[in-house]
């Protein structure tokens, strides 16, 4: 799977050493509660889209909350999602893709 950082999956950290597979890929994350977050994050896109995998990911933002655009067999699905302090899924939104 494609990802917009090369640290931590979900947040570019590089402290930390939580090595999980994820998406059948070993992953990087720097504590249990960013694993938490990025699984969470991809299995709540598959089921708003119906997607069996997801091949890219971009994430930005911070502890507050963070945007994120998937990308799969040209189709991209956008959102806004915020976590609580165990990295459970607070709020999610779907936001519109950008047109033309």
């Amino acid at each position: 799977m494609k990802r917009n950082y090369t640290g931590c999956a979900i947040c570019d950290s590089t402290w930390g050493d939580v090595w999980a597979e994820v998406e059948g890929e070993r992953m990087f994350f720097c504590c249990d509660v960013c694993l938490t977050q990025f699984r969470g994050l991809l299995a709540r896109v598959k089921r708003e889209t119906g997607w069996s995998s997801i091949e890219s990911v971009e994430i930005a933002g911070d502890r507050r909350g963070r945007t994120c655009v998937a990308s799969t067999r040209g189709n991209t699905f956008r959102c806004r999602v915020a976590f609580n302090p165990q990295g459970e899924i607070l709020r999610f939104e779907t936001l519109a893709s950008p047109g033309p």
